[in-house]
């Protein structure tokens, strides 16, 4: 425990140190003025094993420097920030000590010096310092496991597609470390490819836990199932499992899940309480709005599922509600917009598209919801 104790008056300093000292304080540092104290913390700066204070003992009255200019000075330091400070003065004017707290100090001892009042304090302070360096720690571990749940989240995502006959690409910009959005897609047989586009309820890491709880059961389900309709009823009764009848917060997700056959030229879909999918199919504009409700609210579901059959190709645009969401800010009709972007030609780009639809969006700017899109061409 290092304490260092600021006055310009020398028979101060010897007093408080005896009553330190004589309290098991031994590990002390006098100091004149408040330039002292900056010079302490420069070296501090260069040496933190040589000057590493726990606590300021400070006089409000100073020449120079007084004080409450240390104070705001010392504090403004991104270092010593939650360095606590306690000021012993002689000033009993309450507005004056009122704006020395509001300088940022934790208390204050007023002159001639009560030794148990003193000692009582700075155990006070000395016990809210502990407490927040055990926040932080606990919050430096919080936020590196986070670092590592967002990087275990970014390497499941689906790597892109381009083959001869398809091409699958995303763009994801989650508001959160942690998003609740999640897309994949697997190859079913050689000419059909399952993709699916979902939306967890709410952020953060419990929405990122059940995210994770559903991408466990993706592929088998996508790869051995793959029909819409059955692969849609095995996800909501795995999302059903998790609900508890005893908690007031149940998780549900929207999806929209599809299967495009290149050979047969189809795509089979459902939409489950998700934002209608839009295709560009042989020029003409369909939505995908055939479906049922989200996941996980009902034990048994009816599912209907539509079937899009094309010609000349398809271009095709799955995307969560952040993408549109952001889009209505300036745009009155934010579907038609991601329309009319979405038949420019050449537009089979996740990256171009989304400039095209904001060129004024800052590449990293994160958006105020979680934001993801899904493009899928065919190559006829």
């Amino acid at each position: 425990m290092k304490i260092a104790v600021v006055d310009d008056n020398q028979t101060n300093l010897m007093i408080i140190e005896k009553i330190l000292r004589k309290a098991g304080y031994n590990r002390l540092v006098l100091l004149t003025s408040a330039k002292e104290l900056y010079q302490c913390l420069q070296l501090d700066a260069v040496n933190a094993e040589e000057v590493q204070f726990d606590l300021i003992l400070m006089d409000l009255m100073m020449p120079e420097i007084d004080g409450m200019e240390a104070c705001r000075t010392v504090l403004a330091d991104e270092r010593y920030s939650d360095l606590p400070i306690i000021f012993v003065t002689a000033m009993g004017d309450s507005n004056k000590m009122a704006e020395a707290m509001d300088a940022g100090a934790l208390d204050y001892v007023l002159k001639p010096i009560n030794k148990v009042e003193l000692l009582a304090r700075i155990r006070s302070v000395l016990r809210l310092k502990q407490e927040k360096d055990l926040r932080k720690e606990r919050d430096k571990r919080l936020q590196y496991e986070l670092d590592l749940a967002k990087q275990v989240q970014g390497s499941i995502l689906s790597d892109p597609i381009e083959e001869e006959d398809v091409t699958i690409s995303a763009i994801y910009k989650p508001s959160f470390e942690l998003a609740g959005d999640l897309y994949a897609w697997y190859p079913i047989s050689e000419h059909r490819y399952g993709v699916i586009l979902l939306d967890m309820m709410g952020h953060g890491i419990s929405s990122s836990l059940v995210c994770m709880y559903i991408y466990s059961a993706l592929k088998d389900t996508i790869t051995g199932m793959s029909d819409p309709e059955k692969v849609m009823k095995e996800l909501n009764r795995r999302m059903y499992q998790l609900q508890m009848p005893d908690h007031l917060i149940n998780y549900y997700f929207t999806a929209i899940y599809l299967v495009l056959d290149t050979e047969t030229q189809t795509i089979e879909y459902v939409n489950a309480g998700h934002p209608a999918g839009i295709a560009i199919v042989d020029d003409e504009v369909k939505l995908l709005t055939d479906g049922c409700c989200a996941l996980g609210f009902f034990e048994d579901i009816d599912v209907t599922k539509g079937v899009i059959p094309y010609k000349q190709g398809a271009r095709t645009l799955l995307f969560t509600d952040g993408l549109s969401e952001w889009l209505e800010e300036d745009y009155e009709d934010a579907i038609a917009r991601l329309i009319s972007t979405l038949q420019e030609k050449d537009m089979d780009n996740p990256d171009s598209f989304l400039h095209q639809l904001q060129p004024s969006m800052e590449p990293h700017a994160a958006p105020k919801d979680d934001l993801c899109l899904v493009m899928i061409s065919t190559n006829v």
